[in-house]
């Protein structure tokens, strides 16, 4: 299950907190997958890879209850913790950063907290996308509520593609070569790529 954590409706759908549903949007776009809404629940997807269905989530609970669509699908559908990947933002990357995980606490992210109080275990593999920081006296709550600023926009298609490619190759090749590959910045993966070599850290 990849589950995208943001809030529903019009009215959040270019904000910050919602680059999860964005790149698990840019990947279900990738894999031809089509949306079915539970309205006031989830959209949710799913395709096949290998012999493996791959459930794709996009709780519409708002985000500090993303964690009981997650947690009622996984019952239902028999998905282990540990072969759940959570996409979200993250205030402690810079824009156009990423970084894979593999359990660990919040980082104060209210969409997490509902996820580990849900769950009852932080086993479940994360995709934190980078939005940065609040300037000087902006507030955090007002700040992943705003839109991207027009030069951060113009890039952000890049930055969901390479969130929809780490996903990819979690699922194709595990969460430690894609950790490998992936925890770095992504323009500079985009200039290695262009050189023909591959960024590890």
């Amino acid at each position: 299950m990849i589950a995208g954590l943001g809030n529903p409706g019009r009215r959040y759908s270019g904000t910050r907190h919602n680059v999860g549903f964005l790149v698990l949007d840019r990947y279900a776009s990738r894999q031809k997958t089509p949306w079915q809404e539970r309205k006031g629940f989830a959209s949710i997807g799913s395709h096949v890879l290998g012999d493996t269905r791959i459930l794709l989530v996009k709780p519409q609970t708002y985000m500090n209850r993303s964690g009981e669509v997650v947690s009622e699908i996984r019952e239902t559908s028999s998905v282990p913790i540990d072969s759940i990947i959570v996409v979200h933002d993250d205030m402690d990357l810079p824009f156009e950063t990423m970084k894979l995980k593999k359990g660990g606490g919040s980082g104060g992210h209210r969409g997490i907290e509902s996820m580990l109080w849900e769950l009852d275990s932080d086993r479940f593999l994360r995709v934190k996308m980078g939005i940065g920081r609040p300037e000087a006296g902006e507030q955090p709550e007002d700040y992943v509520l705003g839109a991207f600023p027009e030069e951060q926009a113009d890039r952000l298609p890049q930055v969901l593609e390479r969130g929809a490619e780490a996903l990819e190759c979690i699922l194709e090749q595990g969460i430690d070569r894609a950790m490998n590959l992936f925890n770095t910045r992504v323009r500079e993966q985009g200039e290695e790529a262009e050189r023909g070599t591959t960024v590890e850290e």
